[in-house]
């Protein structure tokens, strides 16, 4: 049998130690692998979950450090969650010259590299985002919608009776991440940002979270990386310049703005490819179908309810339609226990 010495350790004690060590080294290396694939990977990983240089590290605190970074890790997804837009105001893109446009463009891309097909955006849902935001229930998307339906009136006063006509010209991306068509510059930018603004406000002034930090640049996305996060694993991690070289000074055509949507980035799409659409207002003179007919009409019948709700609201607040109506109710109820006998109890009808 082994002896220890005055202050010495046996030989199955080293063994555990350095077990210990181990095991806390491998946690480290598997837990800086794990994070790599997160949409936080760009930051300092090492710094972000408290792994430290100390090459000696007790088990006990390694553990508490796991449980920590996980519960660090949970909150910071969830806050991303809370925070995330899901939906967002659209201008639509029906004009076919733009979108058979669009449609060689990703062909020609797909040609030069068959795995950039997922990440395209599909048939009939181009459109240029005009406000992003946050509507978490049904009550909170009818404030919305009543938002939208503020908004014509603020819309028709920036246009004053002309009719917004966008033209789009050239292809750019976002770091290399969002490909999209360039809205060309001209007259038609500064009326499209004070729109955009006005959105925002309103819907702000809703209590509802809208719009971002960024400022806004309109544009017409066609391909986006992060529709197919596997790509970066197949070593596609930007867009190559070169896939759209030749469309560099294309002109797409033009798009006379005719309507603009409330839409939700994750219900069911309609089956023309297009957002599900939850309202809508008419905006120019272009010439409009059914569907927009219907949406007019609709607009126009719930702005008159509101306003008779906002009457009624106004009427039952004043103090003389309160009392008439306590005094109302007190008689009545007074007549009631008197034809039902002499005695009457009065604590009843106060209450």
């Amino acid at each position: 049998m082994e002896r220890t010495g005055a202050g010495g350790t046996n030989s199955n004690e080293c063994e555990n130690v350095s077990r210990k060590r181990e095991m806390s080294e491998e946690f480290e290396a598997n837990t800086v692998d794990s994070l790599v694939d997160l949409p936080f990977a760009t930051i300092d990983i090492i710094d972000d979950c408290g792994i430290t240089d100390v090459p000696h590290i007790n088990l006990e605190r390694s553990k508490e450090n796991e449980w920590n970074n996980k519960d660090k890790i949970k909150k910071r997804k969830k806050k991303q969650k809370d925070d995330q837009p899901n939906y967002f105001l659209s201008i639509p893109i029906t004009n076919k010259e733009i979108t058979k446009g669009i449609k060689i463009l990703q062909n020609a891309i797909i040609q030069q590299d068959q795995r950039l097909a997922k990440a395209m955006s599909s048939d009939g849902s181009f459109h240029i985002t005009l406000l992003v935001m946050q509507l978490l229930n049904e009550d909170e998307i009818n404030i919305g919608i009543d938002a939208l339906l503020e908004l014509k009136p603020f819309v028709e006063e920036i246009l004053q009776g002309k009719t917004l006509t966008l033209p789009f010209e050239g292809v750019d991306t976002f770091g290399n991440q969002v490909g999209f068509v360039k809205l060309a510059e001209g007259d038609h930018i500064n009326p499209l940002l004070e729109i955009a603004d006005a959105a925002k406000r309103t819907f702000q002034e809703k209590g509802i979270l809208a719009g971002e930090s960024r400022t806004f640049k309109p544009h017409l996305t066609f391909m986006k990386l992060s529709k197919a996060p596997w790509l970066r694993k197949k070593g596609v991690k930007k867009i190559d310049p070169k896939f759209y070289e030749k469309f560099i000074s294309h002109r797409f055509g033009e798009e006379m703005v005719h309507r603009i949507d409330l839409c939700s980035m994750l219900k069911k799409k309609q089956s023309n490819g297009y957002y599900h659409c939850e309202s809508s207002i008419v905006i120019g003179q272009k010439p409009i179908g059914i569907r927009d007919l219907i949406n007019e009409a609709l607009r126009r019948e719930r702005m008159g309810l509101q306003s008779k709700v906002k009457q009624i609201k106004e009427l039952l607040l004043k103090p003389e339609t309160q009392a008439k109506i306590r005094r109302e109710l007190f008689e009545g109820r007074f007549i009631n226990n008197s034809n039902e006998g002499n005695d009457v109890d009065f604590s009843a009808i106060l209450t």
